[in-house]
């Protein structure tokens, strides 16, 4: 498990913002389950503790510019 500073992608983020958009809104479509909270857990619950524990115990470049905007 990694724990700390995590590495910035501009690629990946802006895949994300683009190409991810449009396959949520299709997924979302068909499945009505899909992005609804609590639902990770319920189709695969080991990933969703592993992102969850992820989650906490890192940080992004993000996080660090919500910091000082407060």
């Amino acid at each position: 498990m990694k724990m700390g500073f995590r590495k910035p992608s501009i690629k990946k983020s802006i895949k994300a913002r683009t190409n991810g958009k449009v396959k949520r809104k299709i997924k979302s479509s068909i499945d009505p389950t899909y992005g609804k909270k609590g639902m990770g857990f319920v189709k695969n619950p080991k990933k969703a503790v592993y992102n969850k524990v992820y989650k906490k115990t890192t940080f992004g470049i993000d996080d660090i510019f919500k910091l000082f905007r407060k």
